[in-house]
């Protein structure tokens, strides 16, 4: 197996909200990948004393443990508790019913001799590429479908739309939400390489349009995850690329993981 990952703050004055691992076990035998984008609150609070930073990092540590440790349990369980462990960690001091609580995207990939597992959830990128070099993108595609022009990204979603039917789901403090997510099972021989991508990295191709998923795949071939990033960087200054970007950040957090599995 060989992987890569960079993550890259949008403002190097702000702490970056995305998180990511990927671990092998000891036996060397499969691996996981968590990947998380952290949702910045609006000016005003979310009802929590802690940051957004601190949110991702205990969610992906959860996630982490529980994926490599609990076979037995499938990712939709494994994120239900790692939801549950996190909002336990702070339940106390914080107001976890505020629709702007703390709360992330999420991708997970988890794979053994015999297959490959998956979830998405909200609008991260799960990219997943066959030995003939086809690539599948796993999409949670919910935010994508709201109406045209009511909202930019999960970053600017309201109340009316988050974590409720007819709208989007993210990882906050609700594990119910676990069963929302985009789930599936591929069997290991059909996936050489997989990527996960935050929507700062998935600009290449999803704002910026400058190829589609398995060009995506190839950029991260072969010129790494920081190469993918570098790239959107330089999209995201260029005069009429940057007017792509509407309402949106002009820079956002960007994190890649590229995992080769064979």
């Amino acid at each position: 197996m060989r992987g890569e990952i960079a993550s890259v703050p949008g403002d190097p004055d702000r702490p970056n909200e995305d998180w990511t691992s990927a671990t092998l076990p000891a036996s060397g035998r499969g691996g996981t990948v968590v990947l998380l984008d952290g949702v910045t609150p609006p000016d005003g609070g979310d009802g929590c004393v802690h940051s957004v930073h601190w949110f991702t990092a205990r969610l992906g540590g959860a996630l982490t443990e529980l994926s490599g440790s609990r076979p037995d349990l499938t990712l939709a369980e494994i994120l239900s508790a790692a939801i549950t462990r996190t909002a336990e960690a702070h339940r106390d001091s914080c107001d976890l019913s505020h629709a702007r609580t703390p709360q992330a995207t999420v991708v997970l990939a988890r794979w053994d001799t015999g297959a490959v597992d998956y979830l998405v959830l909200s609008d991260s990128v799960l990219l997943l590429e066959s030995p003939s070099g086809g690539v599948r993108a796993v999409l949670d595609d919910r935010l994508a479908r709201l109406p045209p022009g009511s909202l930019v990204s999960a970053a600017v979603a309201d109340a009316t739309v988050r974590n409720r039917e007819g709208g989007f789901f993210t990882a906050a403090a609700d594990p119910s939400v676990a069963a929302r997510a985009v789930t599936g099972r591929v069997p290991l021989g059909e996936v050489r390489a997989l990527a996960a991508l935050t929507d700062g990295a998935a600009r290449w191709t999803e704002v910026f349009r400058s190829g589609d998923w398995a060009a995506c795949l190839g950029v991260l071939r072969a010129e790494g995850p920081r190469g993918l990033i570098a790239r959107v960087r330089e999209l995201e200054l260029d005069g009429p690329a940057h007017a792509l970007l509407g309402r949106s950040k002009a820079h956002d957090d960007a994190t890649a993981v590229y995992v080769e599995l064979r």
